[in-house]
């Protein structure tokens, strides 16, 4: 299963995603842990034990993300028995994920499409984010968005041993490589026809700068939990991080990030968002 898992890439997450009769998304903990490469189903609950006390940890009720259920496995020969097993929401996948062998490549990949997607769940579910309803007015939210987790990601890095500013840009180039295809801040510089003054942040639409959250949250997180230490390994993680960002957007058929078009300063559009005339997603934060 690992093997064809890696052949057909996240989307295999996809294929065994399912829909309850009232419209909600689950997944078959069996089939995960076939999928997560997992022969013994009494090894995987492990996992899900830890996923349990994670989603606990996180101020979570366990029954909204995991609920007992029988499960039909096939025992061979066409043949399929009903078995005891567990319909589980994508947050708890994403935490299962986070508490699985690591060293099963399949896992890092299972990592990459439950990050990805519940974070654009996040950003969706947020109230202030469903109020918008022009790109002006979600560009002004991802950014805002953007602002505040390059600041944890900062604080993250300098936890791992990336403290000089000159670490740091190093450390940012990191990250950029991995998204853009090995580009760092000065070749998007060049692609997107900005001058060197101009903040690349600030030229990016709201696809490009989810894009960047994405890759911002996750590095941040990673760090933290794997307690990474050394410039070195800071900066391969972040590499690693936005590579697979990028892995996770040609899967879904996007668009890669410096292909999108550099777009007007987001510094114009603040302007107008303070007048009275024009909602402002931060001020609704």
């Amino acid at each position: 299963m690992a093997k064809e898992i890696l052949k057909q890439g996240n989307s295999l997450f996809e294929q065994i995603r399912q829909i309850d009769e009232n419209g909600n998304e689950f997944w078959y903990a069996r089939q995960l842990a076939k999928v997560l490469d997992y022969t013994d189903f009494r090894n995987f609950t492990g996992v899900i034990n830890k996923a349990k006390e994670a989603c606990i940890n996180s101020g979570q009720k366990i029954t909204d993300h995991s609920v007992e259920a029988n499960e039909m496995v096939s025992i061979g020969s066409g043949a399929e028995r009903e078995m005891p097993s567990f319909k589980l929401s994508r947050y708890f996948c994403y935490l299962i994920v986070q508490n699985a062998d690591p060293s099963k490549e399949v896992v890092a990949l299972g990592q990459t499409y439950f990050a990805v997607q519940t974070r654009i769940q996040e950003i969706q579910g947020l109230e202030a984010y469903q109020q918008l309803s022009t790109e002006e007015e979600k560009r002004l939210f991802l950014r805002t968005e953007m602002a505040k987790h390059n600041t944890h990601l900062a604080a993250a890095a300098k936890d791992a041993g990336v403290i000089e500013p000159v670490d740091y840009a190093i450390f940012q180039n990191h990250g950029y490589k991995g998204l853009y295809g090995g580009l760092d801040a000065k070749g998007i510089h060049q692609k997107k026809g900005l001058k060197k003054s101009q903040q690349i942040l600030d030229h990016m639409g709201s696809t490009e700068l989810a894009a960047n959250l994405f890759r911002a949250t996750q590095t941040e997180e990673k760090l933290k939990r794997e307690q990474i230490k050394g410039k070195q390994k800071a900066n391969q993680t972040h590499y690693e991080v936005g590579k697979k960002v990028r892995k996770t957007i040609q899967e879904l058929g996007g668009t890669m990030p410096e292909n999108l078009p550099s777009v007007d300063s987001i510094k114009q559009i603040e302007k107008k968002a303070d007048q009275p005339h024009l909602p402002n997603p931060k001020k609704n934060k």
